[in-house]
């Protein structure tokens, strides 16, 4: 069965790769894809481009995620946000969602187990917000080029726990070396013992398949989303 929706990718990087690698198995083909040689001024987001298309799949640079999802969502197509860095300009994009009638969904990560290990981390939180002998710290390690340090997704790990009532210090730190996918790992410790959760990436793939589940889910769906809704709900 040929596929049945058409994919647009802002951001035609490493991911973005492997999302058009993976589009077929999900039902998309890819119609179109903006690079920072046919985009670097959003010239490539006009409705000629983007006609036809149903879903857009950003992973480009923080910078530009306001104006794709502005630009994007007047001309009426869906959007997966997967780009990190740019989350002071939340409101603005959410407004552009509700301005427009469209569906986004945003995660700061697509990795289905990062996910889960969210909802892991929150609820280890919980249980020890009690016990003030417990400190925390919250630490990751990321490849050399990934550009913002710490990551959206120990930031979301963080907010996870201080949601969850952890109102103690919790101590952040980042490491950017090499060719690393990504470790995350959140740490409780005592004078009698140490809780140690981690989550190690093996490839890039799990965010791209992700990234992919979420939009099929979007096709169709209209307002602000995140990718816990497409999982867990």
């Amino acid at each position: 069965m040929p596929p049945e929706h058409k994919l647009a990718i802002v951001g035609y990087g490493k991911m973005g790769r492997l999302i058009e690698q993976f589009a077929p198995e999900y039902g998309f083909t890819v119609a179109l894809k903006l690079d920072e040689f046919n985009n670097a001024a959003f010239e490539g987001v006009t409705p000629a481009n983007f006609q036809g298309i149903d879903i857009a799949v950003d992973f480009s640079i923080p910078a530009a995620v306001p104006e794709n999802v502005d630009r994007i969502a007047a001309l009426g197509v869906n959007i997966v946000v997967g780009t990190t860095g740019w989350l002071g300009e939340l409101e603005r994009v959410k407004a552009a969602v509700d301005r427009h009638g469209v569906g986004l969904v945003w995660s700061p990560n697509y990795s289905i187990g990062v996910n889960a290990f969210f909802r892991l981390v929150s609820e280890a939180a919980r249980l020890l917000a009690g016990e003030p002998s417990y400190g925390a710290w919250a630490w990751e390690i990321h490849h050399s080029t990934k550009k913002d340090a710490p990551s959206g997704t120990l930031l979301k790990l963080v907010e996870e726990m201080k949601n969850a009532g952890f109102a103690r210090p919790i101590d952040v730190s980042a490491n950017r070396a090499g060719a690393h996918p990504g470790t995350h790992e959140i740490g409780f410790d005592s004078a009698a013992d140490t809780i140690t959760l981690r989550h190690t990436a093996r490839s890039r793939e799990g965010f791209a398949r992700g990234a992919l589940k979420a939009a099929q889910w979007l096709v169709g769906q209209k307002g602000f989303h995140e990718f816990s809704e497409v999982l867990f709900q």
